[in-house]
């Protein structure tokens, strides 16, 4: 092969997607290669009809009303005339530099796509199914024990659910139950879940007592039961059940009853795997012996990761974990220090609060106490409860939150009115240390405790953020300061100086930007979901985010999510500590083309919500 001809295939050779192609491929293809050069200031694209690959220089694309919408730079594709693939919706631009340009007629790369499934399915998929593809590589589990775990509790569902409607009397209840060989029925008013009745109550709540049978059953159901969404992990089923000690749990889709699944269930699917730490977490007796469980996290991190369970589920894995050691240092408090004088909730913050902890996150929480509350006689009690908790999250691995977001300061240890009136003013009155707040404290999360004092003040904080434009806006500006580290030429912009020196950060700069996003559109959408991607799947389809957009958000956080977590399992495996930090050259080129098409989806929504939300008129 001539020289000229070896250094184009060279290039291509090493370039997404050709290097797919087979090396007969490759060989003929420079061959069908034309070469054009454009001077600074040439109109781009020359020609109709062809696929073009920048070998050097840069492009502007604009689209019709003349807004640049990206640049080109050596290695990057572009065409918009080609059937098989349109890679911009922008359709002229001009050369910025001289630019040397190699082009592959249409129906020759239609040739290569036929010839080529690797490579015809590359351009036959856009972004969204490109980042699908990706993050299905990391997504085939070969570890059995690893994969029961992560299945979705809806799956286990075999029977439609039993219910009865609430006014029926005990005998006809379990008359029902008999009949149909359940330990269990659900109480129903209309299409409202209100209770729950199983075979203990019955023993317990009426023939123990007396009662005739002919009573409602009301009167001896469980009311208001704690629910799980059809789609969570067994795992995280598992570990509810056991840190409340429930043995039997109605499965919910989208707010309708789907079923129940009983601890049976659960034993029978589960064989003994990681998920079974949160048993050893409530049979701890003390902080040491929960300790000694927390060490296993790391180790429970690496065989999900090597597993290549989703990084969503491993973050739902660790944050279930993390609330079972806080609920059992709550009850060792208790214990220590007497029952609590006035009714009280655990909240959890940040990525605890969302299920997207991972094995060495800092803690953030608050309490929320009834507006019983005496600051002069209750005090005392709670900070030293706030004190014990924090103290052991913090010796089991979480440690203390830098900004002090925690209950151990006295302002986030504070009544349910106090906690409305944070929030108002925050809303009404948005500042710089209040929007920093926001990715904290608008994410909270009950724990455990009396969860009725949670609902009015989560009520109170989605009416107030709708109502409120400025503060909307305030928010979106706050969402904006972390940007995906890529260039205007698709180049990724490298963290610079200190211990971090030529890396991508992916939780700042990746992970971060999406979770804003998502807390935004969900504060404006009045949406009382936490999690990240719950965000995004409850407003998809509102004014502010499109189902499309939607999904390659959420795919773009799982692509970079998981990236990370391959990179801390490593680290992990080499007795290193775990950080986001990822240098490039870690990255295969594939892995690198992928993670610039999230950041690009990145890009696109923030400019989106800048605009929707006014954030670009703030001075």
């Amino acid at each position: 092969m001539e020289v000229e001809l070896l250094e184009i295939r060279q290039f291509f050779e090493q370039r997404n997607p050709f290097n797919y192609l087979s090396d007969e491929l490759l060989d003929e293809l420079p061959k069908d290669i034309e070469i054009r050069y454009l001077r600074r200031g040439g109109t781009f694209p020359p020609l109709e009809g062809y696929l073009y690959v920048l070998r050097s220089g840069a492009v502007k694309i604009y689209d019709t009303e003349g807004e640049l919408c990206e640049k080109l730079a050596e290695g990057d594709m572009y065409s918009v005339t080609c059937q098989l693939v349109n890679l911009s919706q922008c359709t002229s631009g001009e050369a910025v530099e001289d630019t040397l340009l190699y082009m592959l007629h249409c129906d020759r790369l239609k040739e290569l796509c036929r010839e080529s499934t690797a490579f015809g399915e590359h351009f036959s998929a856009g972004v969204k199914e490109r980042l699908k593809a990706a993050i299905s590589v990391y997504q085939e589990s070969d570890d059995p024990t690893v994969a029961a775990m992560m299945v979705s509790v809806g799956s286990l569902i075999r029977k439609q659910p039993i219910t009865v409607q609430s006014g029926m009397t005990i005998r006809e209840t379990a008359s029902l139950m008999s009949n149909k060989d359940v330990s269990s029925v659900m109480v129903m008013q209309d299409d409202k879940l209100v209770g729950l009745v199983t075979d203990r109550d019955l023993r317990k709540r009426c023939v123990a007592i007396g009662l005739t049978g002919t009573e409602l059953i009301d009167q001896i159901m469980t009311p208001n039961p704690q629910t799980i969404e059809a789609t969570a992990i067994t795992a995280q089923a598992l570990m509810m059940m056991t840190r409340m000690h429930f043995h039997h749990l109605p499965v919910t889709r989208n707010g309708k009853l789907e079923g129940m699944i009983t601890a049976t269930d659960l034993a029978n699917h589960q064989s003994a795997n990681s998920a079974y730490l949160a048993a050893d977490v409530r049979k701890a007796k003390s902080v040491d012996d929960l300790v000694e469980v927390s060490k296993r996290l790391p180790n429970l991190h690496l065989r999900l990761a090597n597993a290549s369970v989703t990084a969503r589920h491993i973050g739902e894995a660790v944050s279930c974990l993390t609330d079972s050691i806080t609920g059992r240092l709550l009850q060792m408090a208790e214990e220590q220090l007497g029952a609590p004088p006035v009714p009280y909730v655990w909240m959890a913050g940040g990525s605890q609060a969302r299920h997207e902890q991972s094995s060495h996150s800092d803690q953030d929480n608050a309490l929320l106490l009834s507006d019983d509350f005496d600051k002069d006689k209750h005090d005392e009690y709670f900070a030293a409860m706030a004190k014990f908790v924090s103290d052991g999250l913090d010796r089991c691995g979480f440690v203390y939150c830098p900004g002090d977001a925690m209950a151990t300061n006295p302002e986030w240890r504070q009544p349910l009115q106090v906690w409305k009136r944070y929030f108002n003013k925050w809303i009404e009155s948005p500042t710089p240390m209040s929007v920093m707040l926001s990715s904290i404290f608008f994410d909270l999360r009950p724990v455990t405790g009396d969860f009725d004092l949670f609902v009015p003040l989560q009520q109170n904080i989605l009416r107030k953020s709708q109502e409120n434009g400025i503060f909307l806006a305030h928010m979106t500006a706050n969402a904006l300061k972390h940007r995906p580290p890529l260039g205007f030429f698709r180049q990724f912009v490298l963290e610079r100086g200190g211990d971090h020196d030529d890396t991508l950060d992916l939780k700042h700069k990746g992970i971060v930007p999406i979770t804003d996003i998502a807390r935004v559109l969900a504060l404006a959408s009045g949406k009382e979901a936490v999690n990240t991607v719950d965000r995004l799947r409850a407003c998809a389809g509102t004014p502010q985010l499109t189902t499309e957009m939607a999904e390659n958000l959420e795919d773009a956080l799982e692509f970079i999510a998981t990236l990370r977590i391959q990179h801390q399992a490593n680290q992990i495996k080499n007795n290193r500590k775990a950080d986001n930090y990822v240098p490039p050259s870690e990255l295969s080129e594939l892995e690198r083309e992928h993670l610039k098409h999230a950041f690009k989806v990145i890009q696109t929504m923030q400019e989106s919500i800048a605009k929707r939300f006014g954030a670009d008129r703030l001075g």
